[in-house]
């Protein structure tokens, strides 16, 4: 089976959550970005992520906007499941953006990325990097492996969510609105393909907007139904 959680934010406490016993040898679980657990490259991260390969399942993340590009730019691009991942270790795939994958019967497309609400802060602490903007390249090259597939896929895996669905979100937290580029290009997305299950999770919630937009953080879902397990 495919479940998708959200961004994860290298906290290993979180696969101890009673979900992940849902998980099962050879399932797919989907990250909708932020996944943390490559950034420093320290003796404890390194033990974090042996003990990650020893999971049943596969680990398959989009980036977000805390991430360490520079770690995952060194690693070599490999095609696995119909599209370009970085591995990390023989069951854990960085999805890369703009790609689409067959996992089981689905058809997922990803794009990872997004621009940080926080970014005056991490701009200071030198912890930003222009790198997790999608660039030109990467947002074309989403387009036309979605022409590819004549616009129909199953899965939308994104860490941002489009424009309308992002404004709607923040105006109910009475949250300042800040709608980027890639916003307005995942709308597009929207406008342009058909899709059953939309996943982000750049806004920290678990939230159904729609039968078709989810928000998920902390929960795991059923990536075919939309539905918590």
């Amino acid at each position: 089976m495919i479940y998708v959680t959200g961004d994860l934010h290298g906290q290993y406490a979180r696969f101890d959550a009673p979900q992940f016993r849902h998980l099962k040898e050879n399932d797919t679980l989907l990250i909708c970005g932020d996944f943390g657990f490559l950034w420093d490259g320290s003796r404890e991260e390194m033990n974090t992520l042996k003990k990650l390969a020893k999971k049943r399942y596969n680990i398959c993340f989009i980036d977000g906007t805390h991430e360490n590009f520079d770690m995952l730019d060194r690693l070599k691009i490999k095609k696995w499941k119909g599209g370009k991942v970085h591995q990390i270790a023989p069951n854990i795939f960085h999805l890369m953006r703009g790609q689409i994958f067959k996992i089981e019967d689905q058809t997922i497309f990803t794009m990872g990325g997004g621009e940080s609400p926080d970014i005056e802060i991490r701009f200071e602490t030198n912890t930003w990097s222009e790198k997790e903007i999608p660039t030109k390249e990467e947002l074309m090259e989403g387009v036309e492996n979605l022409q590819a597939y004549d616009g129909k896929v199953d899965i939308i895996l994104t860490h941002e969510p489009p424009a309308k669905i992002k404004d709607f979100l923040l105006l109910k937290t009475q949250a300042a609105a800040s709608i980027s580029a890639i916003n307005t290009y995942l709308e597009d997305v929207g406008k342009t393909c058909t899709f059953r299950h939309w996943y982000f999770g750049s806004l920290h919630l678990d939230k159904f907007i729609s039968t078709t937009h989810i928000c998920v953080f902390h929960n795991i879902l059923d990536a075919k139904t939309g539905k918590p397990v």
